[in-house]
């Protein structure tokens, strides 16, 4: 990841910014900007919008509206990455990811913290593109929805994929390994 780089100050302090921690910063902003309506939204009408029929409606919305190719591209990222991921995986020994995350406690928080450098900057431009076509459609941002949506559309295929890579990896080494003793 490329950073910028700031001049020294003038007792000598140098900082490093990366794109990963300005873009964590604008979705944080975009966020913290929204949340003032969405309280109130909520303690005006009582409704507090997640996993509701409305909710629902809204996400039928948006796959006909601006932005829908994202509900294509964005999952073919994240199982790209899940495939890159799974493949590594195999290659150091790690069990499937799933099963790793369910069953191998030792091999937990390292497949978690692999899992999360992966996609953190594909989630937070999911989280983005979700507020902007929640503004484009609904002319309003529901902080809740984006937060929800948009990781749910990139961890589920990522998730899935690198499980599979994993496992048509390990099955492909231990085929060629059979093939190679006979």
């Amino acid at each position: 990841m490329k950073s910028v780089r700031v001049r020294p100050h003038v007792d000598g302090w140098m900082a490093s910014i990366s794109r990963r921690r300005v873009l964590d910063a604008v979705v944080v902003a975009v966020i913290l900007a929204a949340l003032p309506s969405a309280i109130h939204r909520i303690i005006q009408t009582g409704d507090p919008y997640l996993f509701t029929e409305r909710f629902f409606q809204d996400v039928l919305a948006r796959l006909s509206g601006p932005g829908r190719l994202r509900f294509i591209v964005q999952p073919i990222v994240a199982m790209l990455l899940g495939t890159r991921s799974g493949i590594q995986d195999a290659h150091v020994g790690l069990p499937p990811f799933l099963w790793a995350l369910a069953f191998h406690g030792t091999h937990r928080w390292r497949l978690l913290k692999s899992a999360f450098a992966s996609i953190r900057s594909l989630a937070a431009i999911a989280i983005l593109l979700d507020v902007i076509s929640q503004l484009l459609i609904f002319h309003e941002v529901r902080p809740g929805a984006a937060l929800l949506v948009g990781p749910v559309l990139i961890t589920l295929p990522y998730v899935l994929v690198r499980a599979l890579a994993n496992r048509v990896m390990r099955w492909r080494s231990h085929r060629a390994a059979a093939i190679h003793m006979s």
